[in-house]
């Protein structure tokens, strides 16, 4: 992880920052005036009246730069304020600030350049020091030092932490966006799939239906009754199971959900396919009863290809066969000849062979589906069909 980067400051922090490294100075200043009017009998001289103050303020304003150079100023503050004690908590602070880094090389050579500026301090304050106090005089400046480092690292680790807090917290933010994206992505294409399975089916008998009236000129009247009726009635069906798939994806508590179409279905699937007029013929050699998921799937694979023989082979004969039995697979198999009628190309949504694989996908099982060598089209799929009977006795 990255520590050079430090947050940038506000007006308000870098003043407060300033005042407190000013502080901290103010007595050490008072300290060296005291010591100084004591042992000097002319007062305290012109460099600490004039010359501390001015090099104080002078590290005080190179403080404002430590950020974008941290090691500059760090190295001069440090070296500068040994000639002035009023400038003693910026040096505190430029090296705290540097520490804040923590690159052990970068500070190490900023206190060492800082306890040996220290010790030709006496040039500019001429105190007497007692004999054999040079262990002193190295300890005070690498004890206030060490101090500094010390602070300095705790801060740039605490900084580090709530960088690493914040970077996972803007993740979790992320990924929980992307699940939501996600989750509104499936909702949608599971409606559309809906939607699709429901409407497709009726308003291709519908526009079959309709398409025969506007075609067909010798038509008796009992027939066009039986042809207007079929319209009237699978639009109506169509509203219906519209309102039944709009009440499950609204969670509407007051309406009892629908039931669900399953294996058995089939047969009637397929006798109002032939009351509007599709050629279609069933052959069944299925044993025993299936599963929901793998009934409602087999319903749907018959009513796609019910809906794509009207829409795309007019007038071609349809046969579809269910084969299977517990323990194996469940074959489903719709095979059209071509067509034998031409009509206006009905529009293509694109989503029913999609949504169809969708689902055998997730019912575990494989689609296939091709034109045959005489134009016509078939269309295969086969779902498993584990025998749960047995793996109870078992």
């Amino acid at each position: 992880m990255n520590t050079d980067v430090a947050p940038r400051l506000g007006g308000w922090q870098q003043t407060w920052r300033l005042a407190a490294a000013t502080a901290v100075s103010l007595p050490v200043w008072l300290s060296a005036g005291v010591l100084l009017s004591r042992e000097q009998a002319t007062g305290t001289g012109p460099w600490f009246l004039i010359g501390d103050p001015l090099v104080a303020l002078g590290c005080l304003a190179a403080l404002l730069w430590r950020r974008r150079f941290p090691l500059a100023v760090a190295m001069t503050v440090a070296i500068a304020s040994t000639a002035s004690a009023l400038a003693t908590g910026a040096a505190l602070v430029a090296m705290g600030s540097l520490s804040t880094r923590r690159r052990p090389v970068e500070i190490g050579v900023v206190v060492v350049a800082y306890v040996t500026a220290s010790q030709f301090a006496a040039g500019f304050y001429p105190v007497q020091s007692p004999p054999g106090t040079l262990w002193f005089q190295l300890a005070v400046p690498g004890l206030t030092a060490g101090i500094a480092v010390a602070v300095g690292m705790a801060i740039g680790a605490r900084r580090v932490e709530v960088r690493s807090l914040r970077d996972r917290a803007e993740s979790a933010e992320r990924e929980q966006s992307a699940r939501a994206a996600q989750a509104r992505a499936l909702e949608r294409n599971r409606i559309a799939r809906e939607m699709h399975d429901v409407l497709a089916h009726r308003i291709s008998l519908v526009a079959m239906q309709a398409g025969v009236l506007c075609h067909r000129s010798d038509l008796a009247a009992e027939e066009n009754r039986v042809l207007v009726r079929g319209i009237a009635d699978g639009s109506h069906q169509a509203l219906e199971e519209l309102r039944d798939v709009l009440a499950v994806l609204r969670a509407d508590p007051g309406r009892p959900e629908p039931p669900q179409p399953s294996l058995d279905h089939i047969p009637e699937l397929v006798a109002d396919a032939r009351t509007s007029g599709l050629d279609v013929t069933l052959t069944t050699t299925v044993t025993g009863k299936p599963s929901d998921v793998v009934g409602r799937t087999c319903y749907r694979i018959v009513q796609e290809g019910l809906t794509n023989a009207a829409k795309h082979a007019p007038g071609a004969h349809l046969h579809i066969t269910l084969e299977g039995t517990a323990g194996d697979t469940l074959t489903v198999s719709l095979h059209n000849s071509p067509a034998t009628k031409k009509t206006a190309k009905p529009p293509a949504s694109g989503f029913g062979l999609l949504g169809l694989t969708e689902r055998i996908d997730l019912a575990g099982g494989t689609l296939d589906h091709h034109p045959t060598p005489e134009n016509g089209y078939i269309l295969t799929a086969q779902l498993p069909w584990p025998n749960h009977g047995q793996e109870k006795r078992t």
